[in-house]
């Protein structure tokens, strides 16, 4: 059973995921996505997995969504949204853990611990 853990070490929610997922024995496989983005289609499994949309995942406080001028998430659709997160990793939510066919957004931290074991 492989772990991988979507980290930005940047982020505060992420560096806590990681702590603790490694205090209770776990050394997931740490992506850090805004080195390497996930394509379209990775980013559509991850969406599968976790069970909601790319409206649910995009960072639309994000600077980088203001920067953009996209306007309201509202009026952007589902493949548009992927392919701006795929573009612009820091525009996804993070951080996510996954394990095999299960995800789980680290919002809070804790939230990771339900589908490490």
């Amino acid at each position: 059973m492989a772990l991988v853990l979507y980290h930005n070490p940047r982020c505060s929610k992420s560096r806590a995921a990681l702590a603790l997922l490694q205090e209770r024995g776990y050394q997931p496989e740490v992506f850090e996505y805004l080195k390497q983005p996930p394509s379209p289609r990775e980013l559509r499994a991850i969406l599968k997995k976790l069970g909601c949309s790319a409206h649910e995942l995009v960072r639309a406080t994000d600077k980088k969504f203001q920067q953009l001028g996209l306007g309201p998430i509202t009026e952007l659709g589902e493949e548009k949204l992927i392919e701006l997160m795929c573009e612009h990793p820091q525009l996804i939510q993070r951080p996510i853990l996954i394990n095999n066919d299960r995800a789980r957004l680290g919002r809070p931290p804790e939230a990771v611990l339900e589908i490490a074991g």
